[in-house]
């Protein structure tokens, strides 16, 4: 994870009320986001996860590229929750609240079939508030979280623990961050 440590290493620390961020290549694309970075993050997600599912499930926002990739590279198909509804009675849609880090609101997630058997695939755990929501999501539809994985965790976030309490589930992570004022530490 040469490339991704680099990337946090380098990047800037921003106040959004009263929670600090990163600003970074492989989250927010700036600058914009090299091949080679995203291809190792994704390469470690398929180093690490369990192979014996069905689908991969991520939420729209900066996890969409890093799942988008592991589908790619494996054959796994996606499913994406969404922050708005597609109102249309054909389509199945699973509705579960939202309280991350910095969003508050609704999820939507269609493309789970009872039975599926899905991995979880983030961008960042930090609080684990989209973490909770997606495998309440998932377990709503029917199907069965096998795997969660993060290519960034944000340690004082204490998301790996809200997980495990409020999921039973244990998140995997490929680098480990903590902030401070000012800049990023990679603590591996």
């Amino acid at each position: 994870m040469m490339l991704l440590r680099e990337v946090y290493e380098s990047a800037k620390v921003v106040s959004v009320g009263a929670t600090r961020i990163t600003v970074n290549e492989f989250t927010d694309q700036l600058p914009a986001l090299r091949p080679e970075v995203l291809l190792e993050a994704a390469r470690g997600v398929i180093k690490v996860m369990d192979w014996q599912v069905d689908k991969i499930v991520t939420e729209e926002d900066k996890g969409a590229p890093l799942a988008t990739a592991v589908s790619i590279l494996t054959g796994i198909p996606m499913a994406m929750a969404r922050w708005y509804t597609y109102s249309l009675d054909a389509v199945s849609e699973i509705c579960v609240d939202l309280q991350s880090e910095y969003y508050q609101g609704k999820l939507y997630l269609n493309g789970v079939a009872a039975g599926d058997r899905v991995i979880i695939i983030d961008d960042t755990l930090s609080t684990g508030g989209a973490i909770n929501s997606l495998v309440e999501a998932v377990r709503r539809s029917g199907g069965e979280v096998v795997d969660i994985v993060c290519a960034i965790e944000k340690i004082q976030g204490n998301g790996r623990k809200h997980v495990f309490d409020q999921t039973g589930m244990i998140v995997k992570s490929l680098v480990r961050i903590t902030l401070s004022d000012t800049e990023v530490m990679v603590l591996d």
